[in-house]
């Protein structure tokens, strides 16, 4: 397969501290990727220096070309990322999130919110409401229809299971399966819970202190007993 995004040897610092060690990792167009590991362990960091919003050093490339530059520039080459925490603007209605989802892009969006309302209904019935009432699953569905506004050819989840309920989960996780076969959008998920993320993804990798500690498909993790002990509980 092609590699859409490839990491050789990355690492990055919050001041002093150095939070990623030489990661290496890539993901296939079309691919579905996970990030596991524990808390600190370099998963959030991860995605940070993709995105540009952390300072970093070593080789991020995108579609065979090196990414540099900030948040606009990642979004420009076709990488969305939905941070932890959700990161939707509360004052502003549901439209208005989403039309800032498409600011990178030329034209009316209007075509793509529709499609928006297609795998979130509830949007249509919602566009008026400010965000900030929305229920925590219901923002981060919007956080992720947001993101997908801007047509990426990467998506990027951040910790999307944290605080929401089961049943919800399963549906995030349900539409991001479907958008990935049905669209062969690429996903890069950094997930706590091991168990959902490898259902999804294809392959993983493990991180431990800033450094990938173990790699492969889904299939090779799910028996591997590091893995099976510290994150599948068996």
């Amino acid at each position: 397969m092609t590699a859409l995004l490839e990491l050789e040897e990355v690492e990055a610092r919050y001041g002093p501290v150095r939070a990623l060690r030489g990661v290496s990792l890539r993901v296939d167009e079309g691919e579905i990727v996970a990030v596991l590991g524990a808390n600190g362990a370099g998963k959030t960091t991860t995605l940070r220096a993709v995105s540009g919003t952390v300072r970093r050093s070593g080789e991020i490339r995108f579609a065979g070309k090196t990414l540099r530059g900030g948040p606009e520039a990642a979004a420009k080459a076709g990488v969305a990322h939905v941070p932890e925490g959700r990161g939707t603007f509360a004052e502003l209605t549901v439209t208005e999130n989403l039309r800032l989802g498409a600011y990178t892009r030329r034209g009316r969006p209007e075509a793509d919110i529709e499609r928006m309302s297609e795998w979130f209904p509830w949007l249509a019935e919602r566009g008026n409401q400010q965000a900030g009432t929305l229920s925590g699953g219901e923002q981060q569905m919007l956080a992720l229809a947001r993101a997908l506004m801007s047509r990426p050819r990467l998506l990027m989840l951040d910790e999307p299971s944290l605080g929401l309920a089961p049943l919800v989960v399963r549906e995030i996780f349900r539409i991001v399966r479907e958008l990935n076969e049905q669209d062969g959008l690429a996903v890069l998920v950094v997930e706590q819970d091991a168990r959902i993320a490898l259902d999804a993804a294809r392959r993983a990798y493990v991180l431990e202190v800033g450094r990938v500690a173990v790699s492969g498909t889904s299939a090779e993790l799910r028996d591997e007993e590091s893995v099976r002990k510290s994150y599948l509980g068996y």
